[in-house]
């Protein structure tokens, strides 16, 4: 259609998750199918679609960051918490960024009150049915 927009898997600005389930999220007045990786520059389509699969490949947009920009990122593992691999873990001290893993509910919801505040927060949030 004429004048619609199109973003391409990245929608800029800091948003709020609005909605989260049935396998994506709503932010922005709209809505994504799948996970998503919420930054201080914008929202990414995010491919992992578990968090076994989120490594630095995936995390690219967070680490090609400014240092300082995210101070934490917030890991939506799915339904249920797990660990950080203390290698991924390491390399996110080493660029100056604290983690928490929660389940994805939890993790949006943490997100929106940590935006609220003006935190330099990011989130990596599986999708979840």
């Amino acid at each position: 259609m004429a004048g619609e927009l199109k973003y391409e898997g990245f929608v800029p600005g800091r948003h709020s998750i609005d909605g989260y389930g049935s396998g994506g999220f709503e932010f922005a007045g709209m809505s994504h199918r799948g996970s998503i990786l919420a930054l201080p520059s914008g929202i990414h389509a995010f491919a992992p679609t578990s968090f076994a699969e989120i490594d630095d490949s995936s995390l690219a947009p967070l680490f090609a960051l400014p240092r300082g920009a995210v101070e934490l990122i917030l890991f939506g593992c799915g339904p249920a918490l797990q660990p950080v691999p203390p290698a991924l873990r390491m390399k996110l001290r080493e660029a100056g960024i604290s983690c928490d893993p929660m389940d994805t509910g939890a993790a949006c919801q943490t997100y929106n009150i940590l935006l609220g505040e003006r935190r330099l927060v990011g989130a990596a949030l599986i999708a979840t049915l």
